[in-house]
């Protein structure tokens, strides 16, 4: 309940709504508009290209040194992107910040980015899509990417002040998810709704688990 409802102060109780999908209370790090449906991925790390693997010490002995581990890393970075532009995904949903170098070959090539989201959240969405993260390929850059899943829709939202994400998953269970918008003029307002609404579903819940039995 805490991932699929959104409490907003300062509107009065009438502007509350139910939306379809998951509203992610965040700003887009990079927003590359599209139309239609696109192709989304989960991941849990950064995806800038290291230096050194694990139990690996790497020395930098010159500035040039220095310039060129940059350039290396900026053009895999490069080839990653390009690598799910040709996959056809076109947002990237991450647990993790990203690097800027992420931010800004997403950008040129397309992809949406959207990071720091909750493990919760990260959960709520294999949940509803039934998709794994995705593990980086480190130099195979020729695997397919299988682990991605479709969006019917991707767009900002704003909540009063608050800039949000709104995404349409298509759901590979029965549960379709909606979220639900509260609004009051106070927090303290918003709170008691919430956890009046939560009761309510827990109620439901109980009294559904007794009929299936």
């Amino acid at each position: 309940f805490a991932e699929l409802h959104a409490a907003v102060p300062g509107l009065p109780l009438a502007s509350s709504r139910v939306l379809p999908g998951v509203v992610l209370r965040r700003d887009f790090a990079a927003y590359c508009p599209t139309d239609g449906e696109l192709r989304a991925l989960l991941v849990t790390e950064s995806l800038r290209p290291t230096l050194m693997g694990p139990g690996v010490e790497f020395i930098v002995d010159s500035e040039g040194q220095y310039q060129a581990s940059l350039c290396w890393i900026a053009k895999r970075t490069e080839v990653l992107m390009k690598h799910l532009q040709s996959n056809n995904v076109k947002l990237l949903l991450s647990s993790a910040k990203q690097e800027e170098v992420v931010v800004y070959y997403a950008k040129l090539y397309g992809v949406s980015v959207v990071e720091c989201l909750s493990s919760e959240e990260m959960a709520l969405i294999s949940e509803i899509t039934g998709v794994s993260p995705y593990t980086p390929f480190g130099d195979n850059v020729d695997r397919e990417i299988t682990e991605t899943t479709v969006v019917t829709f991707c767009q900002p939202l704003l909540l009063v002040s608050k800039r949000c994400v709104h995404i349409g998953f298509i759901s590979a269970c029965a549960f379709q998810p909606h979220c639900l918008i509260l609004c009051g003029p106070v927090d303290g307002v918003n709170e008691q709704r919430a956890a009046a609404l939560q009761e309510a579903f827990t109620m439901l819940q109980q009294l559904f688990k007794a009929v299936d039995q």
